[in-house]
């Protein structure tokens, strides 16, 4: 049998309309064996309180998955699911990991950061 590949093409999530600080997404994109451990790294702007991260399959809209505030998920929706979590230790990147991945999984995602929600 042949071995899935996942992959993640990530892009920077910008701030409409605005040129300053912008949130990173380290590394830009990646390929994955299915049943792996990924995880997504998101350098959100430095003072924002306020972290998301959404998700998006080819030729579908983009969706919310998890809105996380002070160490802790605000809102999640249904695609946010068992396997999946986020964390931000020590103020320092904001990810995502999805551990075991499957097939469903292989999407693009976006994080974003705001000061307010």
């Amino acid at each position: 049998m042949d071995i899935w590949l996942l992959g993640w093409i990530i892009f920077s999530f910008l701030e409409a309309g605005h040129t300053g600080p912008k949130v990173l997404q380290i590394p830009s994109h990646q390929i994955i064996d299915m049943g792996q451990m990924v995880t997504l790294n998101c350098d959100p702007v430095s003072n924002h309180l306020y972290f998301y991260w959404y998700k998006q399959i080819l030729g579908q809209q983009m969706e919310f998955l998890v809105n996380f505030y002070n160490g802790k998920v605000m809102e999640k929706s249904k695609l946010f699911k068992d396997q999946f979590s986020v964390e931000r230790p020590d103020g320092s990147y904001f990810t995502l990991k999805i551990q075991p991945t499957a097939l469903e999984d292989s999407a693009v995602y976006f994080c974003a950061s705001s000061l307010a929600t």
